[in-house]
């Protein structure tokens, strides 16, 4: 068996057309352009690169950016001012701080200090508190994208039983909300798990998410499976050349794609779908805010 591959860099296309299309649709019939904020604390390296291609991706589906960088040692007052400032500002539909924050800043403080209507990460605790009990939330966009790609190769998810490897608030812990609101029985997997291969070996769906390089080998994988690799890391790579290394998943692909039905790839699966819900959950925030209706599949 050769598994199907799930193009997410294909599918994130799709999603950003709808995206760009329901923007068009606002400007046209209710004079409203969208807009997301992104704040950037710091020089972080991959952060900058992150935030260019989300500044860049949300002017081409046609949405307000706006950028605000600030120095590495930013007070908390300082940031929390800015924070307020955007919930406050009509033009401003989603808020994305960048995280991680330097270390004297307060993650949780700074988060939770957003309007929960403008959380287009998801993270604030309303929100998770919302998803949890099955009510309407902004929902964080990497679990997200991955509930996306299942429903288009699937179709209905009801009665599949799925695994996620990992407990992070940020994948894990909404991954497995998502996967229960649409019927699926759900295990959540992690470093204590007892026997965890043969937990993994029942499962229809895997969504791996636990940041550790090709953790998941071929022989956890149950014939047929679906596999969602969330995992990006950068490892090692002697055979391109001294100092070079290639970024995997958490998934040995090599093995599980010999044995499950479909498969993420790593890059171009998971991670270009968290941008595009990204922008799909600034659409979202934007049509709630002025009472519209909301746009079909770009949310949960």
């Amino acid at each position: 068996m050769t598994a199907q591959i799930i193009d997410g860099k294909a599918f994130a296309a799709t999603i950003r057309d709808k995206v760009a299309g329901h923007v068009a649709r606002l400007k046209a019939d209710h004079d409203i352009v969208p807009g997301l904020a992104v704040v950037l604390v710091g020089e972080d390296p991959a952060s900058q690169v992150y935030v260019r291609s989300k500044g860049k991706q949300t002017v081409e589906v046609g949405m307000q950016s706006f950028e605000h960088k600030l120095d590495a040692d930013t007070s908390e007052a300082d940031l929390l001012a800015l924070i307020e400032r955007l919930n406050g500002d009509p033009a401003v539909h989603g808020i994305l701080v960048q995280l991680p924050l330097p270390k004297h800043l307060d993650e949780d403080l700074v988060i939770n200090s957003i309007d929960p209507a403008k959380d287009v990460d998801g993270f604030h605790i309303s929100n998770v508190g919302l998803l949890s009990t099955g009510q309407k939330s902004m929902v964080p966009c990497t679990p997200l994208g991955c509930l996306m790609m299942l429903r288009d190769y699937h179709g209905s998810l009801s009665g599949m039983d799925a695994v996620v490897i990992g407990r992070s608030n940020i994948v894990g812990k909404p991954m497995a909300q998502l996967l229960l609101g649409d019927s699926c029985t759900v295990t959540i997997a992690h470093s204590r798990t007892k026997n965890i291969a043969d937990v993994v070996r029942r499962a229809d769906i895997v969504v791996a998410a636990v940041g550790r390089p090709e953790m998941v080998p071929g022989d956890w994988i149950k014939p047929g499976a679906t596999v969602i690799d969330v995992g990006i890391n950068r490892i090692d790579a002697p055979e391109k050349g001294e100092g070079k290394s290639r970024l995997v998943g958490d998934v040995d692909f090599p093995s599980a794609s010999k044995v499950a039905g479909a498969i993420t790839p790593v890059p171009g699966g998971v991670g270009p779908m968290t941008i595009a819900c990204l922008l799909a959950n600034t659409v979202t925030a934007c049509c709630r805010a002025n009472g519209l209706d909301e746009p079909e599949g770009l949310t949960a």
